[in-house]
């Protein structure tokens, strides 16, 4: 027992459950109910409650901790390794390859050479594990005592977020996006498919299950291009999408349900995070390649005895031993970037034969090779054609394309204040192209005259309506021709040229964590047998989580630190709005672009009067039902609500 606890000796010492905590519990496969047995909260009973700092039970200040990769999941178990186990920050040590940390969060650049963000973050207020880090990270422009989730509340509590223009088409008209336009057997598949057990969808694929008529709805022009879904992609991973975003389901066609920074995701997130990570003593080495892990295996489990980096052009052994732990950050969704500017495409040194050669990729490959447990990295790097797709950051000057971005903004973009509210996207486009301007200054350093606007595409295999190429083949230049053109600009081509820099970004692997996947193709986060090691990022398994997100990786950092070290703690399953009877009410009417549901008017006129009458959305007509079994139905019912109240 720790000397903390020991005025607590002889209750732990007869308690079954302290030492024995399941650190990552599964809302899907727990019963609700109470018994003595009961002491830890629901699996996703949020809260406060859930706040307690879990005491270790030994110390470990001696303990080296060396963390793969500085990205958000790396850093987010850095801070979990100092908050919750008490480990020195001083005995942790980042490695990486890139010469700058904050791995897919990243944001660079200046008015001289144009910025650069590769992707961006549409934000969620259930986002538990993210918002646990970051509600005590000091912030970036707020004074002491307030924290990163302060200034991001500041922001968005008063500066709500909508779009006025989700979709155009027709060269720059907006196109009506009021309705969803479900046909009744879509509406029932999705029904169908939340009912569905994970386990019946191992690598089956979105065009697998759904029909034509859903892959041409809006509803689906509005969830592939928010969230970078393909036909191709893993049904799987779209039903956890519906589960984890069944709450905001109703805000997704104005994006009114989306939460957005003051600032890119880089300046946002990882500069708070690295300063108060370092100033508690945390190393960052980069430009650190690791290219192996030396695992002993025996009987007792799987123990990391050595990582092997490559640093300065020269092969390096780092010991690590088994009181020590490693922290591994496997696969990346920008690895391999090609990069392109006004003048030149993105040249392209890669496919599906040359594929998962790199760093990010090979270190999980080896560990693979090494034992089951690791996963299939290959289900996942293996088919670039069908995990990639392009951005492109404009760094712009006033000219006839910042015109026309304001006509489809909700406030002035110079303004401070929410400008396209997320992306818009072209309807008409072969390319199927989506830009946003989200609040400016994108860059703390961005003059007062520039506008920072993001650009992507998903089908990278077809030729532009104006420009006659792929994506990938076209120069910066011929990019913004092929905006300007679904814009209704063509014609001032040269002005908008002439005042706009255009990076891009061709990313291979960007959806990879997308493809069809089965059971054991991604790692536990702490693999079978595993003492000292951890696997983190978007390519391991969590019961409910889904992938692409900052939360995502946040909670696999979590699960790591905690089952490893066994604190007393659990990391709580994702938020419960999927199972709450408000959410699900909305979510079906909002699906049948808010027309009644079956049953609707007999469950109004049920609730009528009551406690409950608000559950169901006000609609501007009613829909009256005038079938006589649900008037006779009803009638019984008023009647034995009537004895109850006698």
């Amino acid at each position: 027992m720790s000397s903390t606890t020991s005025k607590f000796d002889k209750l732990l010492n007869g308690s079954q459950e302290y030492g024995n905590v399941n650190h990552k519990p599964d809302s899907s496969k727990e019963v609700q109910i109470n018994t003595p047995e009961k002491t830890m909260p629901f699996s996703d009973q949020i809260g406060n409650y859930q706040r307690n700092k879990g005491i270790p039970s030994k110390s470990y200040k001696d303990s080296k901790i060396y963390i793969v990769g500085s990205g958000i999941a790396g850093m987010a178990a850095a801070y979990y390794f100092i908050r919750d186990a008490h480990v020195p920050g001083e005995n942790i040590i980042f490695l990486d390859q890139l010469h700058v940390d904050g791995g897919s969060l990243d944001g660079a650049g200046n008015t001289t050479d144009g910025y650069i963000i590769r992707g961006g973050r549409e934000m969620d207020m259930t986002y538990e594990n993210l918002w646990d880090i970051f509600q005590d990270i000091p912030a970036l422009e707020l004074p002491e005592p307030y924290s990163v989730l302060d200034e991001y509340r500041l922001v968005n509590d008063n500066d709500p977020n909508y779009s006025k223009a989700r979709l155009i088409h027709n060269k720059g008209q907006i196109k009506d996006f009021s309705k969803f336009g479900l046909e009744k057997k879509d509406q029932l598949a999705i029904i169908k498919l939340l009912l569905k057990k994970k386990e019946d969808l191992d690598d089956l694929t979105i065009e697998d299950y759904f029909s034509k008529s859903f892959l041409d709805s809006n509803f689906w022009f509005f969830w592939r291009t928010m969230f970078a879904f393909e036909n191709w992609h893993s049904l799987l991973e779209c039903k956890l999408y519906m589960h984890r975003f069944l709450h905001a389901i109703d805000g997704m066609k104005d994006l009114s349900c989306l939460v957005f920074p003051k600032y890119n995701q880089y300046d946002t997130f990882i500069t708070p995070l690295r300063r108060f990570l370092q100033s508690k003593g945390v190393q960052i080495d980069l430009n650190t390649l690791v290219k192996d892990l030396d695992i002993h295996s025996n009987t007792e489990g799987k123990v990391v005895e050595a990582i092997i980096i490559e640093k300065n052009g020269k092969e390096e052994r780092i010991p690590v031993g088994k009181d020590n732990y490693v922290i591994a950050t496997t696969g990346s969704m920008t690895e391999d970037t090609f990069y392109g500017d006004n003048k030149n495409a993105p040249i392209i040194g890669l496919d599906n034969s040359t594929s998962g050669q790199s760093a990010g990729w090979k270190l999980w490959k080896n560990l693979a090779a090494k034992s089951p447990v690791f996963g299939k990295p290959e289900k996942f790097c293996g088919n670039i054609a069908k995990s990639s797709w392009e951005s492109a950051t404009l760094t712009c000057k006033p000219s006839a394309f910042v015109e026309k971005v304001k006509e489809l903004c909700v406030n002035d973009p110079y303004s401070g204040k929410t400008a396209t509210g997320g992306i818009v996207t072209i309807s008409d486009s072969k390319w199927l192209m989506s830009f946003t301007c989200n609040r400016q200054p994108h860059f703390p350093d961005q003059p007062d005259d520039i506008l920072v606007i993001w650009v992507y595409a998903l089908f990278m295999d077809k030729e532009g309506d104006y420009v006659k190429k792929t994506m990938p083949q076209c120069t910066g230049n011929e990019i913004l021709t092929e905006l300007a053109y679904h814009l209704g600009i063509i014609d001032q081509l040269d002005n908008i040229v002439e005042n706009t820099i255009v990076r891009s970004s061709y990313m291979p692997y960007i959806t990879s964590m997308f493809m069809p996947r089965a059971k054991g193709d991604r790692p536990q986060v702490v693999p079978e047998g595993c003492t000292n090691l951890g696997l983190v990022g978007q390519f391991v398994e969590t019961n409910n989580d889904i992938v692409f997100t900052m939360e995502s990786s946040v909670r696999t950092a979590r699960i790591a630190v905690y089952d490893l070290l066994n604190l007393n703690k659990q990391v709580p399953d994702i938020n419960p709005l999927q199972y709450d009877i408000r959410h699900l009410l909305k979510a079906a009417q909002s699906l049948n672009d808010y027309e009644p549901i079956v049953g609707e008017g007999l469950l109004r006129k049920f609730l009528k009067g009551t406690y409950y009458e608000h559950l169901l959305v006000e609609n501007a007509d009613d829909g009256q039902e005038h079938e006589s079994f649900f008037n006779e139905q009803l009638n019984k019912l008023k009647h034995w609500i009537g004895g109850i109240r006698d």
